[in-house]
Parts: C-alpha cells; sequence; structure tokens
C-alpha cells in the first residue's frame, strides 16, 4: 500500500502527452479491468467505457472538446458513457446475471429487485441519468487508481459538449451519453506545464474529520 501511496503522490492530470509513446496494451487491459470490477450502486453498473485508438474519432472530439490536444497525442481515450435510463429491461438483466453466476434465487434478492425497479424505472429519464453519471465517477476513481499503479499518465476531463461527442460516437443509437473523458497516454518530456510542480492537497487535518 505504501508503494501505491508513493505513486498517488506523484499523480497529476498530464497537460502535454508524448504522441509517439503508446501504452501497452497489458496496461489499458488491467485499467479497463479495474473499471469492470469497480464499485456500483445495486450493481447495476450502468455505464460502458468505450476505448478509441481511432485517430479520425478523436480528432473529431478536440474541436468540441475545448481544443484539448491531450485528446489527440494520449495513446488511448477512454470514453464513459452512461445510460439514458434506467429501464426494466435493463435492471432485470443485471438481476438476472447475479442469479445466472451465484446459481441460487432468493426471496431477499427478488424483493430488492421490484424495490428497485418500482423506485427507478418510474422517474423522470434525466433525473435517473443524473444518478447513473455519478455511478461513472466511481468508475473514473478507480480508472485513476489503477492507472497510477501501471505508472500511466490520465487527464479526467469534463470539458467537452456530451451531445456533440455522443453523436460523433453513435451513442444514441445505443442508449448512451457521454459523460467523462480520460485520455491515457505517456507525458511530454517538454512543454507540460504541471509536470514539475509540486502535488497541492489540503492537509490531513483540514481533509479529514474523526468522530470517535
Amino acid at each position: 500500500m505504501s508503494d501505491l501511496i508513493h505513486k498517488l503522490q506523484s499523480r497529476y492530470a498530464t497537460k502535454k502527452y508524448n504522441p509517439t509513446k503508446v501504452v501497452p496494451q497489458d496496461k489499458v487491459d488491467r485499467i479497463v479491468e479495474a473499471i469492470r470490477l469497480t464499485a456500483s450502486s445495486s450493481g447495476l453498473q450502468p455505464y460502458e467505457v468505450i476505448v478509441v485508438t481511432n485517430k479520425e474519432l478523436r480528432e473529431k472530439i478536440v474541436p468540441v472538446a475545448w481544443n484539448q490536444a491531450q485528446i489527440v497525442d494520449c495513446s488511448h481515450l477512454l470514453v464513459f458513457a452512461g445510460w439514458d435510463n434506467y429501464t426494466a429491461d435493463r435492471i432485470n438483466m443485471m438481476f438476472d446475471l447475479v442469479n445466472d453466476v451465484r446459481g441460487v434465487k432468493n426471496e431477499g434478492w427478488e424483493n430488492y429487485r421490484q424495490q428497485v425497479l418500482s423506485t427507478y424505472v418510474p422517474r423522470d429519464a434525466e433525473v435517473n441519468h443524473q444518478h447513473i453519471a455519478r455511478q461513472t465517477y466511481i468508475g473514473l476513481g478507480t480508472a485513476l487508481i489503477a492507472a497510477a499503479e501501471e505508472q500511466v499518465d490520465a487527464t479526467p476531463m469534463e470539458g467537452f459538449d456530451p451531445k456533440a461527442v455522443d453523436d460523433i460516437l453513435g451513442l444514441p443509437e445505443r442508449g448512451l451519453r457521454s459523460v467523462l473523458l480520460l485520455p491515457l497516454g505517456y507525458h511530454a518530456d517538454e512543454g507540460d506545464w504541471l509536470l514539475n510542480l509540486k502535488k497541492v492537497r489540503r492537509s490531513r487535518e483540514n481533509f479529514v474529520v474523526e468522530m470517535n
């Protein structure tokens, strides 16, 4: 754990990538697998991770993402795309998957399924999507930790036009909406103004409240 803390102390939001350095596929696979294994509300995993290496697609995204060059200069671009809504089919898919994998069906779990269905399905689609979007941030946090462990640079991004990105990637047809972008790669040795600056975080005393 001390090694992980050391890597997190060195982690930062990379501002300029070296476009000639490619992240090995096994590292990308482990980062994506960490996201897949992370927590989500009721275990619904209400989002997908789209790994974009196609340069033409990434070049189309740059103008609708404040012209942030990291999107095209990075090695791999992860797009966190949330469901556009909770539906009975989607919820049942995940509850059925649990039953299939565990090989058991119990009354308590089925009662919980009905509770989730009765709570989520009738709600406004935008209310549901905002809940879904918050789940993607759990995945983002896991991705940043996994990237740090793999010593891969990453830059979490909210600065983009989600609808434009959705259209570029054809997400509406799949019932998805983009929420977050995460370029992965290796920083450039020159031109990254944040590279050698000290990490700044509030002290533990000003961040952690202990109620004993």
